[in-house]
């Protein structure tokens, strides 16, 4: 079947290319795990903030999302992508090293610390929507499952290494100093970055097409809710993260306050959950191939999600096996998850129409992050820490069930093309 499909050249350098964008990648996301540990232990041991403030402060970090997520897919389709990458890194490595500096010159608010994860926020937008989209342009499609596996699970190794730095640095050198190790990691990533030379071919199109930016971004609505697969991932994926944005903004204060960690035993814990991040990478595209993509995504998602459950149990000392066994189980099944439904997404879409399907998912994927963070803040502040754990784990559970709604269980593998012809662009509007 046709389709209008932008014809990609792929450079004959795109293995050297490719590994320069790892390797950025996987510095940036070590520096963005040392934040994730260290953001909160800011607010907690330098601020003094409450359980509520510090989940504001998480959610201020996916705010963006909610409020330019949509339109940034289409900008992002506007312009090259490549670029827009470099410049967000720089102005993340910028807005973060602001923080050590007013620290150490006293002047420190929470004020400050919300308006940086603002910024990382927005910069957070355009770099992964620009990110996805640019991938297939770097890449052949049969090398896509291997390129996503492969960053899927240096993240994941990010989120075992980083946390412990994280902590460590919390310990002896005080937390606001590990926002440096973040800043620099994202000049590291613009660097690679700038050496990458691919041609952007979504750009030729766009100069044969003109569309204003509202049906530019109605086009990829369109064609994300029309079609049965992307329109059940969406949706699974903005409720299973609902309930992961609560987990995540309180589960650090749940390990400190509740079970009585300290602040480094805090970051090798979380760095020991995400060892299932890597093993989900390492397995998936074999499995796969074995049992077929949907089927494991299925298996992922209804039969190893459930483990989550476990984590509300924990305690101190042999205790924490419960957030281990939990945590770790749990990671297999996201990561390996994610990696299917993004090759998919990339490989499935129209070339012309990736950056904006790919905002309009992450639009909707994203934009309950910060309702689950100050939802998960709330109910902490009136149910207590162990209670929250135990409600957003039932979420987590029971939004895994909403990909039964559509065609994913009648398949073994998913599909390679769109059941339908992709929208055509309407032309400009005349005056």
């Amino acid at each position: 079947m046709e389709t209008d499909r932008v014809k990609t050249a792929i450079s004959p350098d795109y293995g050297r290319y490719f590994a320069l964008l790892w390797f950025g990648q996987a510095t940036s996301k070590l520096g963005s795990a040392v934040t994730t540990i260290v953001m909160p232990l800011i607010a907690i041991s330098v601020l003094g903030s409450s359980t509520f403030m510090i989940t504001v402060l998480e959610a201020s970090v996916w705010l963006p999302w909610l409020i330019i997520g949509l339109p940034a897919g289409a900008w992002v389709d506007r312009m090259r992508r490549r670029g827009t990458m470099i410049i967000c890194d720089l102005v993340s490595a910028l807005a973060l090293a602001s923080v050590p500096l007013a620290a150490w010159a006293g002047v420190l608010t929470m004020a400050h610390m919300v308006g940086v994860a603002l910024v990382i926020g927005t910069t957070a937008v355009f770099f992964s929507t620009a990110a996805q989209a640019f991938l297939p342009a770097l890449l052949p499609k049969d090398r896509l499952p291997g390129a996503n596996a492969k960053l899927q699970g240096t993240d994941a190794g990010a989120l075992i290494l980083g946390p412990a730095v994280g902590g460590a640095v919390a310990q002896l050198a005080g937390a606001v100093s590990g926002l440096l190790i973040d800043a620099f990691s994202f000049v590291v990533s613009a660097l690679c970055l700038r050496s990458i030379r691919v041609p952007e071919t979504h750009l030729e199109q766009r100069a044969e097409r003109t569309t204003t930016l509202r049906q530019d971004i109605a086009a990829g609505l369109r064609f994300l809710w029309r079609d049965p697969y992307l329109r059940v991932f969406t949706i699974h994926a903005g409720t299973g993260n609902l309930a992961a944005a609560a987990l995540q903004a309180t589960l650090i204060v749940f390990m400190i306050r509740e079970v009585g960690l300290s602040q480094g035993l805090v970051g090798v814990v979380v760095g020991a959950v995400s060892v299932g991040g890597v093993i989900g990478a390492l397995i998936v595209t074999a499995l796969a191939q074995r049992i077929g993509t949907a089927r494991t995504i299925l298996i992922a998602e209804l039969g190893v999600t459930p483990l989550a459950l476990l984590i509300p149990l924990t305690t101190d000392g042999w205790g924490l096996v419960f957030l281990l066994v939990g945590g770790l189980t749990v990671s297999v099944a996201i990561v390996a998850s994610n990696v299917l439904i993004g090759t998919f997404t990339q490989s499935y879409t129209p070339g012309h129409l990736m950056g904006r399907v790919g905002a309009s998912q992450h639009f909707v994927n994203f934009s309950t992050l910060p309702i689950g963070a100050v939802m998960g803040g709330a109910v902490a502040e009136f149910a207590g820490l162990r209670a929250t754990m135990w409600i957003v784990t039932s979420m987590a559970v029971l939004s895994s069930f909403i990909l039964l709604a559509g065609p994913l269980r009648k398949n073994r593998f998913l599909p390679t093309e769109p059941p339908i012809e992709p929208p055509i662009e309407p032309p400009a509007e005349t005056p």
